[in-house]
């Protein structure tokens, strides 16, 4: 004889919806983390990477790994384009990205010269763009992923040679520009001779985190079927001449 008593068909879609909608969440999380494992490990093969040659990844970078690659060139004077809203270390600031044009090439690479903090909630003063023709080396990677992007494209409103991003869009900034752009950008190696900082491990919620969250959805979904039972669990009848 079952244990259970017969449960309504509500109580039986509302749990084995339940089940379905955390379970889904929990195996979201562990992709979530098995994407975040991949980042990192994408970012540190590239840091101990030969320089490679940049025209064989330029146009069809390899999608499973960031090379690392060395330009010689100049940037494009007047354009400076200042990604708000960023943290460091738990500071706040800005990411500084400049086109730069290489030798015989009519296409542009968009350079992140790094992190510059904010000073007492105003924004950090720039420091000046080298004119001179010069060699650049880093990381050439995907652009910055947007989140929710909320408005359109406040660059044509914008004047003057510094223009405020909440993020960077490619082609926006190559309408901008005027010029077309290579599709991912460069992350400059480190120099103690600058001010900007450029640590370029991600700033991503880490793996162990997002396997702490799956854990916790799959229990809400065993906690359903727990609470399915418990409710519909038949109660013993107290035998007869019993008080």
């Amino acid at each position: 004889m079952s244990f259970l008593r017969r449960p309504t068909w509500f109580a039986v879609a509302l749990t084995v919806a339940g089940v379905l909608v955390f379970t889904r969440l929990g195996v979201w999380q562990l992709d979530r983390a098995a994407e975040k494992d991949e980042l990192l490990r994408r970012y540190a093969a590239a840091a101990e990477a030969p320089v490679e040659d940049f025209p064989g990844v330029a146009a069809a970078p390899p999608a499973e790994r960031y090379p690392r690659i060395a330009l010689s060139g100049a940037y494009l004077p007047g354009h400076r384009y200042v990604l708000d809203d960023q943290t460091r270390a738990g500071q706040a600031g800005v990411h500084v990205y400049v086109p730069f044009l290489p030798d015989g090439d009519n296409h542009a690479v968009l350079v992140d010269l790094g992190f510059l903090p904010r000073e007492a909630g105003a924004q950090p003063r720039l420091p000046p763009v080298p004119e001179a023709h010069t060699t650049v080396r880093g990381l050439y990677v995907p652009p910055p992923g947007v989140g929710v992007r909320l408005g359109g494209d406040r660059l044509p409103e914008q004047k003057g040679a510094d223009k405020s991003v909440v993020y960077i869009d490619l082609g926006e900034i190559a309408a901008d520009l005027h010029h077309s752009l290579y599709p991912r950008v460069l992350l400059l190696d480190a120099d103690p001779a600058t001010i900007y900082a450029r640590d370029w491990t991600p700033a991503v919620m880490p793996p162990a985190r997002h396997r702490a969250y799956a854990f916790q959805w799959f229990t809400f979904a065993a906690a359903a079927v727990v609470i399915f039972v418990l409710l519909h669990r038949k109660r013993r009848r107290p035998q007869n001449g019993n008080p």
